[in-house]
C-alpha cells in the first residue's frame, strides 16, 4: 500500500476503538459524573501514550523531536478543545441515546474542513468537499427524532450540547494536526506519537488540577472506579494514536470524514449494550454517510 494511504486503515481503527471508549465512558458517567468520566479518558490514557512513545523510540532509533513554541501552542489548544468536547458529549449522552448523541457530534467534519483551510491551509478538492457535506447531512438526518412534530426546549438542550461538542472536536483535530506538522523532524509515526503523549499529559495535568480544586469527589470517584476506567483509558489512548497517525498523513478533514464510519460501529453497540434500536430515518442517514465516505475515498 502507498504510504500516503495508510491514513485510511488508521482512521477506521481509530473509529472502532473510539466507539468502545465512548460506550465505556457513557457507563462511567452514571457512576462518577460527567467531569469524572471525562478525566478518565486522560488520566488512564496518559500512561499508555507514554508506553506507545517508548516503543516507537526503541524500534525506530530516532531522537525525540524538540517541542517548540508553535508545537506547544497547537498541542495546548487541541488539548483544551478536546476536554471541552468530551465533557459536552458526555453531558448530551445523559439526555439522549448513545447513537443520537454521537450523530450530533459528527456534524464536526464540515467545521474541520473550514478550520483546517483557515488555520493550516489544508486544501480540499471539490469532490472531497461534496463528500464532507453529504456525510454530514447523513449524521444530521440520523439526529432527527422520528415522529417529532416540534422541537421542545428539552430537545434543544442535548442537540446544542452535541453540536457544540462537535465544534470543539473540530478545533481539537486542527490543533493536533497543527502540532504534528509543527514538529521539525521525525517519521510520521514518531511525530504523531510524540504529539499524543504531550497532549494527554497536558490534559491530565489541567483536568487533574481543576478536579483537585473544585470537584474532589469526581477525582476520588475516578480513582475508585479504576478497573473500568483503565479499559476506557487504554481504548482512548489507542483511538487517539490512530487518529494522530491519520492526521500526520493527510488533512484533518479527510480523517474526520472517513471517521464517520464510527456511526456503523455505534449502531451495533447501541443495539448490543443499550438495547437502542435504529429507525428507518437513521438507516437513511447511515446510507448518506456511506455515500459520502465512498466519494471521499474516490477523491484520494
Amino acid at each position: 500500500m502507498d504510504l500516503s494511504l495508510l491514513w485510511i486503515p488508521a482512521t477506521v481503527a481509530a473509529a472502532a476503538a473510539q466507539t468502545a471508549r465512548n460506550a465505556m465512558q457513557r457507563q462511567l458517567t452514571e457512576l462518577i459524573g460527567t467531569v469524572g468520566a471525562t478525566q478518565v479518558r486522560f488520566l488512564y490514557g496518559f500512561p499508555f501514550a507514554l508506553a506507545f512513545l517508548a516503543v516507537v523510540l526503541a524500534v525506530g532509533s530516532e531522537p525525540l523531536p524538540a517541542a517548540g513554541p508553535r508545537f506547544l501552542a497547537f498541542a495546548l489548544g487541541g488539548a483544551l478543545a478536546q476536554i471541552l468536547a468530551t465533557a459536552l458529549m458526555l453531558a448530551a449522552m445523559r439526555e439522549r441515546s448513545f447513537a443520537v448523541t454521537i450523530a450530533y457530534t459528527k456534524t464536526e467534519p464540515v467545521q474541520v474542513a473550514l478550520f483546517g483551510f483557515l488555520v493550516l491551509g489544508d486544501p480540499l478538492s471539490a469532490l472531497g468537499a461534496t463528500a464532507v457535506v453529504i456525510a454530514t447531512v447523513g449524521v444530521v438526518l440520523m439526529s432527527v427524532k422520528p415522529g417529532a412534530q416540534s422541537v421542545s426546549a428539552a430537545g434543544l438542550r442535548p442537540a446544542a450540547l452535541g453540536i457544540a461538542s462537535g465544534a470543539f472536536f473540530a478545533l481539537a483535530a486542527i490543533g493536533f494536526r497543527g502540532a504534528i506538522v509543527a514538529l521539525p523532524e521525525g517519521s510520521f509515526v514518531l511525530r504523531a506519537t510524540t504529539t499524543l503523549a504531550w497532549s494527554l499529559g497536558l490534559q491530565t495535568a489541567l483536568l487533574g488540577v481543576y478536579l483537585a480544586l473544585f470537584d474532589r469527589g469526581a477525582l476520588l470517584g475516578s480513582l475508585k472506579a479504576w478497573r473500568p476506567s483503565l479499559f476506557a483509558g487504554f481504548m482512548g489512548a489507542l483511538a487517539s494514536q490512530f487518529w494522530f497517525l491519520g492526521f500526520s498523513l493527510t488533512a484533518a478533514a479527510n480523517v474526520r470524514t472517513l471517521g464517520l464510519v464510527e456511526v456503523l460501529f455505534v449502531q451495533a453497540v447501541s443495539r448490543k449494550l443499550f438495547s437502542q434500536k435504529s429507525s428507518p430515518r437513521e438507516f437513511g442517514g447511515i446510507a448518506l454517510v456511506l455515500i459520502g465516505v465512498g466519494l471521499l475515498l474516490a477523491a484520494q
